[in-house]
C-alpha cells in the first residue's frame, strides 16, 4: 500500500495559515471508485484509503512513522507562497502605469 505524505494547503476560504503547520500520511486508494446505480453516489470497497489520515507535527516523525511500519511513501514538500506586496497608496501613485479609473 502506497502513502502521501504532505503538508495540507489553506482552504479557499481562509486567508491565513491555520492548520497548514503539520504533515498528513495519507493512503493512495488501491482501486477506483464506482457509482452506485441506485442512488449515483460514488463508493469504493477500500476504506483505508478515504478514512485513514494520521496527522503528525513534523516531517520526519511522518516519515519515520511509515517506515518503522513498512509503509511505501511518496514525500511531497510544499511549495514557497509567491508574496505579492501591494499598499493601498500605489492606487494613487503619480508614476502608475495604468490609469487609475472607477
Amino acid at each position: 500500500m502506497l502513502a502521501r505524505i504532505f503538508s495540507p494547503a489553506r482552504t479557499a476560504m481562509q486567508s491565513g495559515r491555520a492548520k497548514t503547520a503539520g504533515w498528513v500520511l495519507e493512503f493512495e486508494p488501491s482501486d477506483a471508485r464506482r457509482q452506485d446505480p441506485l442512488m449515483g453516489w460514488t463508493q469504493t470497497g477500500d476504506t483505508s484509503s478515504s478514512q485513514i489520515k494520521l496527522s503528525f507535527d513534523s516531517k520526519d516523525e511522518a516519515v519515520r512513522y511509515a517506515e518503522s511500519h513498512g509503509i511505501a511513501f511518496q514525500l511531497f514538500d510544499p511549495k514557497p507562497a509567491k508574496r505579492i506586496l501591494k499598499a493601498y497608496a500605489d492606487n494613487f501613485a503619480f508614476g502608475r502605469r495604468t490609469p487609475w479609473t472607477h
